[in-house]
């Protein structure tokens, strides 16, 4: 009976070998099907392929150039991404499934009603199977059309991505003829109030730093906005007694000069630069994943990004827990440095040195603020995603096919061959 042990380990890791192939790229999935370039083009420049690649569980109704030819020629960048965003369905469904739809008809949920743009049934696909194996897609909204048909499947990975071509866009009424706003036009101080953050924006005026923001809107911008409860935070420095370039670079480390959407940073290794960053290791944001949610480090502290307020290219405005406080401002976080053992003997200790500071690590006129939160994670912060969310966190930093866990399980497997054989000779 020991010698089928071998065999057993070996057949278990190659299952775990499978399971972990399942991430997925979209773009280098679609690389391989030439008839799809436009589409898969437009995933790229929408950001929308991130979004993609973040979850576990999902389908994607392709177009080929030719039905993607009308779209991009008479519309604009903003336009496409809703109407492509309206055609990721945030369920597994292959065509087996299609044609096993209870009661022949079913809405779905799809990318586009999680952008907070889509009123009522907006963001909904309508899918029914219709009598002599065909089967339609249309908008969700009543009274609309179902003008798009199943064409064939492309690529499955079963329960995880599903690619299927339909034969036309899907058009929700009113979203081609929606006005394709400007990155300038963006209110960013109405949006922020809007969504709680009316404190943030009151100091984004006063201080002048708006106007950064808003000249940085054009070629990418993403802020990070504390919600009014997180200024009012055990530990918050009172920022009336900040100088005033200490109070403009706060507000500056609160935003980085790129596009980065949830998807992106989901799978941001290096740290992130901010429009308060002036050379090497300063002013950064450290970024982490666990499962669906994502938590930004100052060195000081930490929060999560809770959700977008904002999102549509070159612009995301997220909402955070706890106000970002840079250590360069705030000092080190004092967690990882161990408090000095008191000592009552009056002999001094080696420890104890005239040599000055470091230069790099002179105090700022902030010396007197109270301290920053005791622990990189604060009491408001989730220490993981939450669970039962429809997004598995298996994919989210999957973007490759390649990873630590992939690699460790290779060699893992070529281990358990060498033993089965060795017991076998």
């Amino acid at each position: 009976m020991g010698a089928f042990h071998p065999l057993n380990l070996f057949l278990f890791t190659l299952s775990l070998v499978a399971i972990t192939a399942h991430a997925h790229n979209i773009t280098a999935i679609l690389e391989g099907f030439p008839d799809y370039s436009v589409y898969n083009s437009f995933l790229s420049q929408t950001k929308l392929a991130d979004e993609i690649n973040s979850r576990e569980t999902i389908t994607c109704l392709v177009l080929s150039n030719g039905a993607m030819s009308a779209l991009t020629a008479k519309h604009p960048l903003s336009v496409i991404k809703n109407i492509l965003s309206l055609h990721v369905l945030l369920d597994y469904y292959d065509p087996q499934k299609l044609h096993q739809i209870s009661k022949g008809t079913t809405l779905t949920t799809t990318l586009y009603q999680t952008t907070g743009n889509a009123p009522g049934n907006l963001g909904f696909v309508n899918i029914t199977d219709l009598q002599g194996g065909k089967v339609a897609f249309g908008s969700a909204i009543p009274g609309s059309k179902l003008d798009s048909s199943y064409t064939k499947s492309v690529k499955q990975i079963p329960y995880n991505i599903s690619i299927i071509e339909i034969s036309a866009p899907i058009i929700a009424p009113g979203i081609l003829t929606a006005p394709a706003p400007s990155a300038s036009d963006v209110n960013i101080t109405g949006l922020l109030e809007k969504a709680g953050c009316k404190t943030f924006a009151s100091l984004l005026i006063s201080s002048g730093v708006l106007k950064t923001y808003e000249s940085a809107l054009d070629k990418g911008l993403t802020i990070f906005a504390p919600s009014d409860e997180a200024f009012k935070a055990e530990g918050v420095p009172d920022l009336s007694k900040l100088t005033n370039s200490d109070q403009v670079t706060l507000l500056q480390y609160h935003a980085s000069p790129e596009y980065k959407p949830k998807g992106t940073l989901k799978t941001t290794k290096d740290p992130l630069n901010t429009l308060a960053t002036s050379g090497a290791g300063k002013f950064h944001l450290k970024v982490t994943t666990a499962g669906d949610s994502v938590t930004l480090h100052t060195g000081v502290g930490s929060s999560r990004v809770a959700e977008a307020v904002f999102d549509s290219p070159p612009v995301v405005i997220f909402t955070v827990d706890n106000v970002l406080l840079p250590s360069e401002l705030f000092g080190k976080s004092p967690s990882p440095a161990p408090a000095p053992e008191p000592n009552s003997s009056p002999s001094p200790t080696p420890s104890v040195s005239p040599s000055p500071a470091p230069a790099s690590e002179a105090p700022s006129p902030l010396a007197a603020s109270p301290p920053a939160p005791p622990t990189e994670t604060p009491a408001g912060s989730p220490a993981e995603g939450p669970a039962g969310s429809s997004e598995n966190s298996t994919s989210d930093n999957s973007a490759g096919h390649v990873s630590a866990p992939l690699l460790r399980t290779v060699i893992f497997t070529v281990f358990a061959t060498v033993v089965f054989s060795a017991l076998l000779s």
